[in-house]
């Protein structure tokens, strides 16, 4: 299955931010749940952060993405790409 990120930019305050936070961990451990190898996380230096995950194709990837509850909620706005793996 190829690899999919999700690169993405807060957009709201911090404290709107984190009241979404729990749901997205949650949406995250379904993800694993299901089978697509689910990775989120933040910049350290920067602000916001990336989710890696597998999909079948872009379309179903879309989707995913979309039931994100910080996207659902506004919380980011972001860019998804396929990450093509050179050296594993």
């Amino acid at each position: 299955m190829p690899w999919f990120t999700k690169i993405e930019t807060g957009i709201v305050n911090k404290t709107t931010f984190d009241q979404y936070v729990p749901a997205h961990k949650t949406y995250v451990q379904n993800l694993i749940a299901q089978g697509h190898q689910a990775k989120s996380g933040y910049w350290a230096e920067l602000g916001g952060g990336m989710l890696l995950f597998q999909a079948a194709d872009l379309a179903t990837a879309e989707k995913i993405v979309a039931a994100d509850p910080l996207i659902l909620n506004g919380c980011v706005v972001y860019e998804l790409h396929e990450w093509c793996i050179v050296v594993e």
